[in-house]
C-alpha cells in the first residue's frame, strides 16, 4: 500500500533549526531525512548534524532555494527542514478503500494554526478514526500547528485530501451521515440522531462552512448554550464533539 501513497501524504514537513532539533530529540519520531540548505551554518545546525548522526539519519543538501520550496515556507525554513513520518496519515480515497472510519471530523475554512492543532489534538485523544486536514483552505500541518498539537499531529489519524467540499462528497458517496454545527440547528448535538459511519463538519467562526460543504450536510445541530454566549472558539466546539461521540459509543 505504501507504494499508492504519495510523500507528501506520508510525512509532515517541520522547518526551523529549534523545531528540526526537537524532532530529532524525540526517539519515537521516525524521521525520514532532514535537508539542509549549502551554506548553512552556525550553532544551531551543527547541533542538528550531530543529532541526524547519532540517529543515523540521513542528511541531504540543497540549493537555499530547493530548500524553501519543499519546506513550503521560504520566510521561516532558517535553512533546514525535516520530513517526519505520520504513520496514521493517509489520503482519503485509501482511508475510505479500508473501511475502517466510523467517525470523522472534516475541517473546512480553519486557517488558524493554534485551531487546527488544538483540533488534532482533542481528536486524537476521544479516538476519532479520521480528521480530514485539506490542502486547500486549511492551515498547513507546519512547526505551529505541531506545537499547538503538543506533538500530537505526529501521530493523529490524518486524511489528506484536496479540499473540504470534496472530501464531503466523497464521505458521503460511501455512506457517511454529514453534520453540520449550527447556533439554529435543527437539534442539539446531546440529543440528535447521529447515524454511524458519521462525518462533522467544522467550519471557521467568522465564515462558518463554505456553501459547497453546506449544501452536502445532511443534518444541523447546535451545542447549547447559556448566558447569552453566541458560539464557542471551533477548537472547543470539536472537543464537546468529539467527547459527545465517545459517550454515545459507551452507551
Amino acid at each position: 500500500m505504501s507504494a499508492e501513497i504519495s510523500p507528501k501524504d506520508r510525512f509532515i514537513t517541520v522547518y526551523g533549526r529549534n523545531p528540526v532539533h526537537e524532532v530529532l530529540r524525540d526517539g519515537d519520531l521516525h524521521v525520514d531525512k532532514i535537508v539542509i540548505a549549502e551554506g548553512a551554518h552556525g550553532a544551531g545546525i551543527r547541533e542538528i548534524r550531530q543529532a541526524a548522526r547519532r540517529r543515523g539519519i540521513e542528511v541531504q543538501q540543497a540549493s537555499a532555494e530547493r530548500v524553501k520550496k519543499l519546506a513550503g515556507n521560504g520566510r521561516q525554513d532558517q535553512g533546514v527542514f525535516a520530513d517526519v513520518v505520520a504513520p496514521r496519515m493517509l489520503p482519503l480515497d485509501v482511508a475510505l478503500d479500508q473501511q475502517t472510519m466510523r467517525t470523522v471530523l472534516v475541517l473546512d475554512g480553519i486557517t488558524t494554526p493554534a485551531n487546527v492543532g488544538m483540533i488534532l489534538r482533542s481528536a486524537t485523544a476521544a479516538g476519532i478514526d479520521g480528521i480530514v486536514v485539506p490542502r486547500r483552505g486549511v492551515a498547513s500541518l507546519d512547526p505551529l500547528v505541531v506545537k499547538a498539537s503538543a506533538g500530537v499531529a505526529f501521530r493523529a489519524p490524518i486524511v489528506k485530501a484536496f479540499t473540504a467540499a470534496e472530501a464531503v462528497a466523497a464521505l458521503k458517496a460511501n455512506g457517511f451521515h454529514v453534520v453540520g454545527l449550527d447556533a439554529s440547528g435543527d437539534d442539539d448535538l446531546f440529543s440528535a440522531h447521529l447515524p454511524e459511519p458519521v462525518a462533522f463538519v467544522l467550519g471557521s467562526e467568522s465564515e462558518g462552512l463554505g456553501p459547497e460543504v453546506a449544501a452536502l450536510v445532511d443534518t444541523w445541530v447546535s451545542i447549547p448554550m447559556a448566558a447569552g454566549v453566541e458560539s464557542l472558539n471551533v477548537s472547543a466546539a470539536a472537543a464537546v464533539v468529539c467527547f459527545e461521540l465517545v459517550r454515545r459509543a459507551r452507551l
